[in-house]
């Protein structure tokens, strides 16, 4: 597996890729799915988008952006899905450490994570383990996909 910069052939997978974590409905705020339309601009629009890779399958990806504008465009914010199907294969830890490293070349001072979802409980300990840490507790932040609302938990790192 190699984590390397999107290309156009990479759209079909990463837009079902990313609507299968909408769908999921328990990690990102998006509600509706991306059409194929909407799926190029939004990862066009990104600063960077990475995607982890087989010799057969796209099976995660990232993207990272300005988390603000301006004063406080030197922080980055970034999402990152991966294939239910290849969960606990250290996947998001490879992505997350090449997020760091684009973050970086891209001239981003801080990485920051605004909805980490307190369930999310393997992505804050990986976040954890790599050095971020976490900036407190918005209670009631997120709504499930079941209409429950649960807390968020917003983690930062310098790059």
């Amino acid at each position: 597996m190699i984590v390397r910069k999107y290309t156009e052939e990479d759209l079909p997978a990463m837009r079902a890729l990313w609507n299968q974590i909408v769908e999921e409905g328990n990690a990102f705020p998006q509600e509706e799915p991306l059409d194929e339309e909407s799926g190029a601009a939004f990862f066009a629009g990104q600063t960077y988008c990475g995607v982890a890779v087989t010799e057969e399958h796209l099976i995660g990806l990232y993207i990272l952006h300005p988390n603000n504008i301006g004063r406080c465009g030197h922080i980055a914010n970034a999402s990152y899905a991966v294939d239910a199907s290849c969960r606990g294969q250290h996947i998001g830890e490879k992505l997350v450490l090449d997020c760091l490293a684009q973050a970086k070349a891209h001239g981003f001072r801080i990485l920051q994570f605004n909805a980490v979802v307190e369930s999310n409980i393997h992505a804050r300990h990986l976040y954890e383990r790599l050095g971020f840490k976490q900036l407190g507790t918005i209670p009631g932040g997120f709504r499930m996909k079941n209409g429950q609302y649960i807390n968020i938990c917003p983690y930062f790192k310098e790059v």
